[in-house]
């Protein structure tokens, strides 16, 4: 491979992490500004999940179909349009003035980011067939999306304090700007059948309809009243459209998700494990956010800042650490030293006081938890994408985006619900239940296979037209 045709691919990387770095820094930057959007627009506890949800919910709902229209009408032409929406929904959100706007312009913001995000993974392994090469490359995925956390919680602080929680939302019109005049001039420009092929938006309708109705089931019940008449009603009605979703699957001829992707052992875990670890570390970030506010009194720059050590450890693992122990141990031990971590770590939590915070003492300690997730979310994204072939790259890229939306919507719903109006015991039981959930998923790591055969070096290009070559024997 000539050094241009290296550049390029770099470069081309270089944009894909550009686009994955601003739907990241939204969400960070949103995290630290929440108290005061929630005091600015007088929205109470659920109002203010939905604030967060209706982004996530509408994400992880999209991005099976976005991933297929990715492989029907070119990965380029779909993260480009999601750039675009992506950013001009931003501007809809600084321009708000009433929660009621907010959230549907986050609704929409979700639909572009699952647009720019759902072909991303995909994009990656057809830039790097070479396994050694790919692990790099899913090493700088995950510090994009430590770095976007960093930068946003101190970003998110600064803005908030100094000219007011809009312009958490106006950042992001310079960045997706600049995202949108690199990928037309850098992604090479690639052609799917089209939408003959056909992109299931029934499907589609079906599955984010039903998670939206389970996530407003939880953080309108809350856990007094989860067992009501109307709860259980709306529970059973979203369980039914979910439902209606898999029989579509299992009969439709072009399905977002063919049974046959579930039946994969180490994709149905990977996406399993996923969706309880983004759970637990989704409502956990914003759990320590509101704790920090509301019951220290932390300003909105402070949080940012106590939060920022945390953020930059994952960086720097997942950049420096994760490939090379990756490496040495292979995706499943690296996976569950991850979970072992990421436990303690949000275990710890459970100590924080009701008065005087040490934060040394107190608060450090996430960076085991820190570290934790920089070595497990590599370690997931390589097992998550580690079956795909040319035909399944764009899906299981959008299926694993989908389980870590769908778990950070469902994290903060249950995690901020058990929290809410128990003062510091609420905090503990909610951050009890993240490190039960990480311990969840550490019991399904160990279900995955010891040794697993990778498919070939070239399977995975995406019709790069690499030579296939015999599996090798990958061990974790």
């Amino acid at each position: 491979m000539s050094e241009n045709s290296s550049r390029a691919r770099w470069l081309a990387l270089a944009v894909v992490c550009a686009g994955m770095l601003m739907v990241i820094l939204d969400g960070s930057i949103t995290t630290v500004a929440l108290p005061a959007i929630q005091a600015d627009l007088h929205i109470g506890t659920a109002g203010l999940t939905w604030v967060v949800d209706a982004y996530v919910v509408a994400f992880g709902g999209l991005l099976l179909l976005a991933g297929r229209l990715g492989d029907l009408l070119g990965r380029r032409r779909v993260y480009l349009a999601g750039i675009a929406a992506f950013t001009a929904a931003s501007v809809l959100c600084g321009l708000a003035v009433n929660s009621g706007t907010l959230i549907a312009a986050r609704f929409l913001q979700g639909a572009g980011g699952a647009m720019a995000s759902a072909v991303g993974l995909g994009m990656v392994v057809a830039l790097f067939p070479d396994p050694a090469e790919r692990a790099r490359a899913f090493g700088a995925v995950g510090f994009t999306g430590a770095a976007g956390a960093s930068l946003g919680q101190v970003l998110g602080g600064v803005l908030t304090q100094g000219l007011g929680w809009h312009w958490i939302f106006f950042i992001n019109l310079p960045i997706g700007a600049a995202a949108l005049l690199a990928g037309r001039r850098l992604l090479a420009d690639d052609r799917g059948p089209g939408l003959k092929a056909g992109a299931d938006a029934p499907g589609a309708a079906l599955v984010t309809a039903g998670l939206m109705l389970g996530v407003y089931t939880i953080v309108e019940g809350g856990p007094a009243g989860w067992t009501s008449a109307r709860t259980l009603a709306t529970g059973a009605a979203a369980l039914v459209l979910l439902a209606a979703f898999l029989l579509r699957q299992a009969r439709t001829a072009t399905p977002l998700l063919p049974p046959r992707i579930l039946a994969r052992r180490t994709t149905a875990l990977a996406n399993l494990i996923q969706l309880l670890m983004l759970a637990a570390l989704f409502g956990f970030q914003i759990l320590l956010a509101l704790y920090l506010q509301q019951v220290q009194h932390y300003s909105a720059l402070a949080t940012g800042l106590a939060m920022l050590p945390a953020a930059l450890t994952i960086a720097a693992v997942s950049l420096l650490l994760a490939a090379r122990t990756i490496a040495r141990l292979g995706e499943r031990r690296t996976l569950l030293l991850g979970l072992i971590l990421l436990t303690a770590g949000i275990a710890l939590l459970t100590r924080l006081p009701a008065g005087h915070l040490s934060y040394a003492a107190d608060v450090l300690p996430t960076l085991l938890s820190a570290a934790g997730f920089g070595l497990a979310a590599t370690a997931l994204t390589a097992l998550g994408m580690a079956d795909a072939r040319p035909e399944d790259a764009g899906l299981l890229s959008g299926l694993l985006n989908t389980t870590q939306q769908v778990g950070a919507a469902l994290g903060v719903a249950v995690l901020t619900a058990l929290a809410a109006g128990r003062g510091t015991g609420g905090f503990h039981l909610a951050f009890g239940t993240a490190a039960a959930l990480l311990a969840a998923a550490f019991l399904l790591a160990l279900a995955l296979p010891r040794h697993r055969a990778a498919p070939p070096a070239g399977a995975a290009a995406a019709g790069a037209g690499a030579a296939a070559e015999p599996p090798v024997l990958t061990h974790g």
